[in-house]
């Protein structure tokens, strides 16, 4: 169970300000926040500890990279125990094609987001990986024709 976190005025252009530049130093933090380097620097360690910031990373160019392929995959299962959808979420873990993995309602369980180097690659994942995992019923995929809008950003 997540619990909220009660955030103030400042905590949030905090927020704003990180999700912006997360190499930000603690010292342009503060200065754009109207605080000194101390506080904010015990701020942002109060919401790096309470789970708020969950942590800071670098957003590559898949593309740049080899990888053209984003497609995404929708999976029934024949069992919808807990058991079994811990089971197939734990699973996607070890699939480095699956970039994000959720759990769904309605006609599927999961829906999962892939990217790959081409379609050849793409294609040998669903049918040697994902269809032939235990418990596994229907998989229905879905190729992308280009992103038109990525916030990776939180509204605040």
């Amino acid at each position: 169970m997540v619990v909220r976190v009660e955030l103030d005025a400042i905590d949030m252009k905090i927020l704003r300000e990180l999700q912006g530049n997360g190499r930000i130093t603690n010292v342009e933090l503060a200065d754009r926040v109207g605080i000194s380097a101390p506080p904010c620097l015990r701020r942002v360690r109060k919401l790096e500890e309470a789970g708020v910031i969950r942590g800071y990373r670098a957003l590559l160019n898949a593309s740049a990279l080899g990888y053209d392929l984003v497609a995404f995959c929708m999976v029934g299962l024949k069992h919808q125990s807990d058991a079994n959808l811990k089971a197939f979420a734990a699973r996607t873990a070890s699939w480095p094609l699956v970039r994000e993995a959720w759990m769904v309602s309605g006609e599927s369980d999961f829906l999962l987001q892939c990217v790959a180097e081409n379609l050849a690659s793409f294609q040998d994942f669903v049918i040697e990986e994902l269809t032939a995992t235990e418990n596994v019923d229907t998989v229905r995929t879905m190729l992308t024709i280009r992103q038109v809008k990525d916030a990776c950003q939180v509204e605040i």
